[in-house]
C-alpha cells in the first residue's frame, strides 16, 4: 500500500508556511471521497496525510487563503497513484501570484 505526505512553503519569504488545511480526496464513480486531511505544522509539513492508500486519483486540496494568500485562496493538485509500497511526496511551493508542485522525495 502506498502512503502520501506533504509540506507547503512560502517561497517569498522563504519560510514553511503553518496552520495550512490540507485535505485528501479519493475519485470516485459518485464523485470526490473524503480520505482524510490535516494542518501543517511549524515546519509547513503534514507527514502521513495518507497511509494504506490503494491506486487511484487523489485530490489534495490545499487552504491556501490560510496561509494568507487572497489570489489563490485554494489550490487542489490531483495525482494518480499505483499500487506499488512506495511513499509519495507532494510539496506546493506558493507565492502570491503563483504555486508550483512537483513529486518530492
Amino acid at each position: 500500500m502506498t502512503g502520501l505526505s506533504t509540506h507547503v512553503l512560502d517561497t517569498e519569504s522563504g519560510q514553511p508556511a503553518s496552520g495550512v488545511k490540507v485535505t485528501l480526496e479519493r475519485s470516485s464513480d459518485a464523485g470526490w471521497q473524503h480520505v482524510s486531511e490535516g494542518t501543517t505544522d511549524d515546519d509547513g509539513r503534514v507527514a502521513a496525510l495518507g497511509v494504506a492508500l490503494g491506486a487511484g486519483i487523489y485530490r489534495l486540496v490545499f487552504a491556501t487563503g490560510d496561509a494568507g494568500n487572497p489570489f489563490f485562496p485554494e489550490v487542489h493538485v490531483i495525482v494518480d497513484l499505483d499500487d506499488a509500497p512506495d511513499h509519495y511526496h507532494v510539496p506546493l511551493l506558493l507565492s502570491s501570484y503563483g504555486y508550483t508542485t512537483y513529486r518530492g522525495s
